[in-house]
Parts: structure tokens; sequence; C-alpha cells
């Protein structure tokens, strides 16, 4: 019975061999057309890696976490970071060695301050930092890059849970200043930044500043 079964499907697979060209075609060619696909799609993505590493314009996509804390002058609190995340766009505009990169994304910062009480603070902002930079390796499709500028932050909620603080005293904006270290990598973008406040985010009697760490990676879409 085993043996009928068998030669009936050879016999088939024989038949379908046989008649069909296209089988055939396919078979016999199919490392070939798999080779030749490929290299295309290579071809195609380095083309467009070439263009877009020459094009003085640039925008793309980021996302990413941080490492946020509230920093005091009340010798009575321990700090105490929270980790969150960045999501948004940016642009890059490019003048040989020399780029002005411009961003807005969501993120989320805030910090702990500890004494006998605890102090939760978790802000929603909506950051715009304008970042002056310099391609130390200026290679196209890889760049080693440093960058620094001004960042301004729009509290769009803020919370504070904790009896020493109110949440309606820290500032609905917030001044800073970025600077930081960057990779790209043909579509990709890394970046590495520290992120420190001007002034004072708390309207009180004491001297609260933000700081913060984050890294990144952006999608160039141009």
């Amino acid at each position: 019975m085993r043996s009928n079964l068998s030669s009936h499907l050879r016999l088939f697979i024989q038949e379908i061999v046989i008649v069909s060209p296209f089988f055939r075609y396919f078979v016999y060619n199919f490392n070939e057309m798999t080779m030749k696909t490929f290299a295309v799609l290579c071809l195609f993505l380095t083309a467009s890696f070439v263009v877009s590493a020459q094009s003085p314009l640039n925008f793309g996509i980021k996302a990413g976490f941080n490492s946020s804390k509230i920093t005091t002058d009340e010798s009575m609190f321990d700090e105490d970071n929270i980790s969150n995340f960045v999501a948004g766009a940016f642009a890059r505009v490019n003048v040989k060695s020399f780029y002005l990169q411009p961003e807005a994304y969501f993120s989320s910062k805030g910090g702990k301050l500890e004494d006998t009480n605890k102090n939760s603070f978790d802000l929603k902002t909506i950051d715009v930092p304008v970042l002056l930079g310099y391609k130390v390796i200026n290679k196209g499709l890889v760049n080693l890059r440093v960058n620094a500028g001004p960042v301004m932050s729009f509290v769009t909620s803020k919370d504070v849970d904790g009896p020493d603080f109110e949440s309606g005293k820290l500032k609905d904006s917030i001044y800073g200043f970025q600077y930081g270290a960057g990779l790209d990598l043909l579509f990709f973008s890394l970046d590495v930044r520290m992120e420190n406040s001007f002034g004072d985010i708390y309207s009180g009697h004491s001297d609260e500043k933000s700081k913060m760490f984050l890294v990144t990676l952006g999608f160039f879409l141009l």
C-alpha cells in the first residue's frame, strides 16, 4: 500500500515538472532569481542612503528614554531619579560639517525628593531644542557628531505626590540647555545628551532645578 502511494506521488511530481514550464523555470532558476532580487534591493537602498546623506535638509522621527531628577538647595532632601520616555520628530539643516537641528518631542520627566516624607514630581512636557552641531567624522553614510543648544519645555501636565511641595507652584515653561554627541549610520541616528534647566522650576522659597540624561534613536525619512 505504501509503495503504491509513493509510486503515485513520484509520478504526480514528475508530471507537474514535465507539464508545467513555469514550475520547471521556477525550480531551476529560484536561486538566480533570489540573488538578482536581493542585488536590486541592495542597489536601491544604497542609492537612497547616498541621496539622503548628501541632502542639505533631513527630516526624521525619534524615540527613546530618559533618566531625570529634581535638584534642590535644601540639604534635608535626598534626590532620586526616575526613568521615562521621549518621542517626536527632528529636522536637520546641513552646511558642510556643521548643522542646525531643531526638534519637537513629547517628554515625561520629573524626580523624587525625600526626607521623612516622599515627594514625587511628574511633568509631561513638549520639548523644543535647537541644537548647533559639528560632524567630527563626516563620511556621508556614517557621521560622528557633537552638538549643543537651548531647549524650551512647555509643561502640559504637572503633578506632585507628597506633602512638602504643591503642583500649582511648578512653572508652566522651563528653559534649559542640552549638550551631547551622536552617531548617524545609514538611515539611523543615535543621540546621547544631558539637559540642565536654567533657573528655578518651582515658585517657592527654595531653588529647584531639573536635570535629565536622555538616549534617543532616530530614523531619517528624508
